[in-house]
């Protein structure tokens, strides 16, 4: 039987309403802004300038009142006319594109800590939510400044190809094996992860997939291959979807997917229902890297400030908001690359 995949139209359709939302969201580069403002500015200043001189010798010429010393001087009225005009030029925010996977936008981390680094640099952060894969093609393409992803072999391959400058390990949490509370397969009493996925396909329960060459995905396919299992059938589904929708698949459908722990929670406190049947084995630490695409490759990559962002969240500030973020009590995500929670 053939492996069951998701539409491919609609599968296309969100794929090119994540790509259009970020085109519509695209400005012009942020140093470009800032130095047109910086250059009005000036030109306003020499203007007015030149204006109360020239209005002055007129003034001059034609009053003979104006000839003599003025009983006060208006530098404090033109001292404070020119903190006016500097304060309503002031740069406008940097923009920093960033491409990063549904997990750290449907778990509420980013939404949680991009403020503060926002604030600190007076910048705006431009988000895209995609799998780890087509993260990497964006970047490729000098689509955005910086990457956050969680697959170690592709980002590896990323940065070899000079797609990007460097690694940087930001943070860990664990992939978990969610399922119906009946657990009809009994992966709950499985000694490990592969004998929990190996039981799954004796009893063709349905899995349901991402299947987006996410890091989620390629996580549970190594699984499957370490299992020595192709999974194909009825049973396997592919939806080609984010986190967030392919646990809500999963619900509907009443089976089994791997997600990772922080989308869980996140989810869990919402109303999920699925269960977390298996967690704990060393094959699914999940770690999370950023990198800088590489500016030799495209002129309009903003990396002064991607390396701000870099700094930023792999520093103490950063690492400590990634720490206090929590949903319902519980720590979604862990700083560095320390041994994830249970």
């Amino acid at each position: 039987m053939l492996r069951k995949k998701a539409n491919p139209l609609k599968t296309y359709c969100i794929t090119w309403r994540s790509h259009k939302k970020y085109l519509t969201q695209r400005r012009k580069g942020a140093k470009e802004r800032n130095f047109a403002t910086l250059r009005l500015c000036v030109i306003k200043l020499f203007t007015l300038i030149t204006h109360i001189s020239s209005l002055y010798t007129v003034l001059r010429m034609a009053y003979p009142i104006f000839q003599r010393p003025m009983p006060y001087t208006p530098r404090p009225a033109l001292f404070l006319l020119l903190l006016l005009l500097c304060t309503t030029c002031r740069p406008q925010p940097d923009t920093l594109r960033l491409a990063t996977t549904t997990t750290t936008l449907d778990s509420g981390l980013m939404q949680a800590i991009l403020p503060l680094f926002e604030a600190q640099a007076n910048a705006t952060v431009e988000v895209i939510g995609v799998g780890t894969g087509e993260a990497l093609v964006l970047g490729q393409a000098g689509d955005v400044d910086v990457v956050l992803v969680h697959s170690r072999a592709q980002e590896e391959a990323f940065v070899q190809a000079d797609y990007g400058l460097e690694r940087h390990d930001v943070m860990v949490n664990d992939f978990v094996l969610l399922g119906p509370a009946d657990d009809p397969a009994n992966v709950a009493a499985a000694p490990d992860i592969i004998a929990a996925f190996t039981r799954i396909a004796q009893t063709q329960t349905p899995f349901i997939s991402r299947g987006d060459n996410s890091g989620t995905h390629n996580k549970e396919m190594a699984l499957w291959q370490e299992a020595g299992i192709a999974p194909v059938g009825d049973w396997y589904q592919e939806v080609g979807q984010g986190m967030g929708a392919t646990l809500t698949i999963a619900e509907q459908q009443q089976g089994y997917v791997l997600s990772d722990r922080g989308t869980f929670i996140q989810r869990q406190a919402q109303g999920l229902e699925l269960v977390l049947l298996f967690a704990g084995d060393g094959r699914l630490l999940n770690p999370y890297s950023v990198i800088a695409v590489n500016p030799a490759l495209h002129a309009n990559i903003n990396i002064e400030l991607a390396e701000t962002f870099i700094e930023w969240l792999t520093g103490s500030e950063g690492q400590t908001a990634i720490n206090n973020y929590r949903v319902a009590g519980q720590q979604l995500f862990f700083a560095g690359i320390q041994e994830a929670q249970p």
